[in-house]
């Protein structure tokens, strides 16, 4: 009888095994929607929604939330050393950003940027990287957070030691940093992409979201937008589940696969929340053949997804240009050290990008996001 019954629990943690990490598609964090114009409203409408958005922008702009260094050394316009800490190396996303931040170190002449970060989306490992540098002297952090909670300590430790602190990709609690270079408006994103899926699955498709970690931030509140702006406009989207990939391509592919032999025909689409979940959810989807049933819409890099945006796997795939936020995020670095970007500042200078705006108190936009297709991926090489 017990050997019957531990046969039985084996079998059931087998089949079970996937679903234990799944979690209900619903918002993944607490913080308010604020969902855009859906397609088709009345014109008139949706410019009175933008007037109003704008005019809020503006004035959240002047009410500064970030923190500030203790007793910063003077550097304004003497050569510093910053340290680039993202998620984590060895990723084609990642690679870019860097690649923007030595661009504008080269540009700017007096910026070494070091890139130094582990090769697991770990946010332990992360304050590890933050609090060597500190201790081994470093004038500014520039981090993507793999927790915005947990990572946050150790970055107002940073702060009170002296050391100029910038985010971009994926922030902390802002009082934990100066600024936050945010690639695009959350709501922004969130309509590109369930526009984009709506376009290839119908307003009343069945869809299931592979995310990065279930404590990402910026997924977390990509999500949350999406769900409020789906609700808003296309009330009859029918979201399955929210499954966790951590920034592992492989784990996405296993993910994809699980929710198609889960649900089969019956699943329409997968949003793919990071730049490996995507690439990982199109592969498994090609290799399977089920493109014809159901598609990615994802956020990855053109280079990535070229092969399964042509294919048709994955035909949409939403994002910024990440080299592009590299670079504004040392213009930023550079601007703090140097005083010209303080509080209550409306905007930056950022080299070739122009003059960027500071948005939600302490964020600076980079822009709105691109939807490459096969119309267009083919400009893009990154």
């Amino acid at each position: 009888m017990l050997k019957r019954t531990l046969i039985a629990l084996i079998v059931l943690t087998l089949v079970a095994g996937p679903l234990a990490f799944a979690a209900p598609a619903k918002a993944q964090d607490d913080l308010p929607t604020n969902p855009l114009a859906c397609p088709g409203e009345d014109e008139m409408a949706a410019d009175a929604t933008m007037d109003a958005e704008a005019t809020a922008i503006a004035e959240e702009a002047m009410t500064y939330d970030g923190g500030q260094p203790v007793d910063a050394p003077d550097k304004a316009g003497q050569a510093i050393r910053v340290l680039d800490l993202p998620k984590l190396i060895g990723i084609a996303y990642f690679a870019a950003t860097t690649k923007g931040m030595n661009e504008a170190a080269d540009e700017l002449g007096n910026v070494e940027v070091i890139t130094d970060a582990p090769t697991e989306a770990n946010v332990d490992d992360q304050i590890t990287f933050i609090e060597n540098y500190v201790t081994q002297g470093i004038d500014g952090i520039m981090f993507a957070s793999n927790d915005p909670v947990a990572i946050s300590p150790a970055l107002r430790r940073a702060l009170e030691a002296g050391v100029h602190v910038v985010g971009f990709d994926a922030n902390s609690e802002p009082d934990a940093r100066e600024w936050f270079v945010n690639q695009a408006t959350f709501n922004g994103m969130a309509k590109a992409l369930v526009d984009s899926m709506v376009e290839e699955v119908g307003a009343d498709g069945s869809v299931a979201i592979i995310t990065s970690s279930l404590t990402a931030p910026n997924q977390n509140r990509w999500i949350s937008e999406m769900l409020a702006y789906s609700e808003k406009c296309y009330p009859d989207l029918n979201y399955l589940e929210t499954v966790p990939s951590e920034e592992d391509q492989q784990l996405a592919f296993q993910r994809a696969q699980e929710l198609v032999n889960k649900y089969g025909s019956d699943l329409d689409g997968i949003f793919a929340m990071s730049s490996v979940a995507a690439p990982g959810g199109a592969d498994a989807l090609s290799q399977m053949g089920v493109c014809e049933d159901t598609v990615v819409i994802g956020i990855s890099t053109p280079n990535q997804m070229r092969p399964f945006v042509k294919n048709g796997c994955a035909p949409k795939v939403v994002l910024w240009n990440p080299v592009d936020l590299g670079y504004a995020t040392v213009y930023v670095m550079r601007a703090v050290v140097d005083g010209t970007l303080l509080p209550g500042a409306t905007e930056v200078e950022a080299g070739r990008l122009g003059t960027l705006p500071v948005v939600n108190g302490s964020e600076i936009l980079l822009g709105p996001p691109t939807v490459f297709t096969t119309d267009n991926i083919d400009d893009f090489d990154f």
